[in-house]
């Protein structure tokens, strides 16, 4: 039976960070999340606490929130992380700079046999890695949206990633329960990559006039058995994150990534997906 990490520093709390110590918490690992300011940490903790309850209503969880609970603390700054833990995440907003700087504070703040990972979803991972005096010890735990429910975590392996680092990752990915899939350091490697392609001709469907965003959804869901459309998707991913995204890509893999121009004015009219309540659909 796979092993969990004993101690796992999480840096970021928001929605994916506080998933991703939420995850870990409920197999048994101490968690440390770093959120700057006190009012930060206690939205942190309790979007942690929150999930907690929804899965202990659902079965889902060995022991009451609360008790998880117990089992996570967050400190206010990324040198306050644990220097015996076995596991950092950073999950921080998707900047490559910002996500380098905090990386290599937490390199600086562990142990020399600490794991590092980023929850990147297309930045790449070897680049980030120059950052790092043992990029041996780094690699990218690209989890999925809502992480505790999610069922993948695509592994992302740089040239430098030494092959420990990735037996590590694989132990604790099934310690979750989640499945994992492998891919060489690439832009946007396979989930991010080929997501976006598909999300981004359903937006250029829409701003084509072929059809209304419900028929595409119902398309992909009912004839391809997508679990949703590309478009809802694309709304609870939130559609400034796929601009970045196809932004990224566009750059690093050409013309087939550029942003639609619908794409461009639904983020510039603040038409974010489901956190701003208007997509391309209307959220309640």
């Amino acid at each position: 039976m796979a092993t969990a990490p004993g101690t796992v520093g999480v840096v970021g709390g928001g929605r994916m960070g506080a998933g991703i110590a939420q995850s870990f918490a409920a197999v048994g690992s101490t968690v440390v999340v770093v959120e700057s300011g006190e009012e930060a940490a206690a939205a942190a903790l309790d979007r942690i606490v929150s999930g907690l309850r929804r899965a202990a209503e659902r079965g889902r969880l060995d022991g009451s929130a609360e008790e998880v609970a117990a089992r996570i603390t967050t400190v206010a700054s990324v040198e306050e992380l644990p220097a015996d833990a076995d596991l950092v995440v950073e999950a921080v907003p998707e900047d490559a700079a910002l996500k380098a700087g905090v990386l290599a504070a937490a390199e600086k703040a562990v142990g020399e046999r600490t794991v590092l990972a980023t929850n990147t979803s297309s930045l790449s991972v070897t680049e980030l890695a120059a950052a790092l005096s043992r990029p041996g010890r780094f690699l990218g735990m690209h989890f999925f949206n809502p992480v505790p429910a999610s069922e993948l975590v695509e592994l992302v392996v740089a040239p430098d990633t030494g092959r420990a680092t990735v037996d590590s990752a694989l132990e604790w990915t099934r310690a979750l329960g989640k499945t994992d899939v492998v891919v060489k350091d690439s832009p946007g490697f396979a989930s991010s990559r080929l997501g976006l392609a598909l999300g981004l001709e359903a937006v250029r469907m829409v701003e084509e006039g072929v059809a209304a965003p419900e028929a595409i959804d119902d398309a992909m869901r009912l004839g391809y058995k997508h679990p949703m459309g590309p478009l809802r998707l694309t709304d609870l991913v939130g559609l400034d994150v796929r601009l970045a995204i196809a932004e990224y890509l566009h750059e690093r893999l050409g013309e087939r990534f550029a942003p639609p121009q619908l794409l461009r004015e639904k983020v510039a009219r603040g038409e974010l997906g489901r956190k701003t309540g208007r997509g391309f659909y209307t959220w309640e």
